[in-house]
């Protein structure tokens, strides 16, 4: 049995594709490549596969990631060369780590998510400053997101570990943000931007960096 870790990102070709849809994907280029992968046991095996934590719609990211488990020894060499030949255009394995078999699940290391945000604003980069500085001074942010299942409250505040101004230019500012991913709850970027005062949706969002439990 093997354990790999695979890093890759997702490009503006496939950013609305959702999440299971990304799992059928990988278990197609996966089963393409002949890639030996192990199966759970019980009446409807499935293939070992997880991913950190899902990426929402219409999200880019250059730090996806995804472990599995094989039945036997694949170099990562080989699993990239073989596995990229089966992959659409906008996804790019960037990397492939052998683990141990005891590594704890990466849903289970996932602490904190990195986003670049592009939006467009008519504040100066001074308003921008002060309105993030304003943000973390608070000790609570009570929010309210719109679900099919109903209305969520929770605390915004909660889900923010850091925000700073990257750049800005006359009419549009790109904003970095550390947010909170785990099974506590997930930082949503577009509800930050409206905490922090830009109307309408952020012309971009990129996950820069999935932070793990060390």
């Amino acid at each position: 049995m093997q354990h790999l870790r695979i890093r890759f990102c997702r490009k503006q070709e496939v950013k609305f594709i959702s999440h299971l849809d990304i799992i059928r994907l990988w278990q197609r280029a996966f089963h393409r490549a002949e890639i030996p992968l192990a199966y759970t046991e019980g009446f409807s095996p499935h293939p070992r596969i997880s991913l950190a934590a899902p990426l929402p719609i219409g999200v880019t990211s250059q730090a996806e990631l995804m472990s599995i488990l094989c039945t036997r020894q694949v170099s990562p060499h080989f699993f990239t060369a073989a596995v990229s030949r089966q992959l659409p255009y906008g996804i790019e394995i960037l990397q492939v780590n052998q683990l141990a078999l005891a590594m704890p699940s990466l849903q289970a290391q996932v602490r904190y998510a990195e986003y670049v945000v592009e939006a467009e604003t008519q504040m100066k980069a001074d308003d921008i400053q002060s309105a993030i500085a304003d943000l973390l001074l608070l000790e609570n942010l009570p929010w309210q997101h719109q679900r099919n299942t109903g209305t969520r409250n929770y605390d915004l505040r909660y889900l923010i570990d850091h925000i700073w101004l990257i750049d800005w230019q006359s009419g549009q500012c790109t904003i970095g943000m550390r947010l909170r991913c785990d099974n506590s709850g997930s930082g949503r970027p577009e509800q930050v931007t409206i905490a922090l005062g830009f109307s309408g949706h952020p012309r971009s969002i990129n996950r820069s960096k999935l932070i793990l439990k060390t």
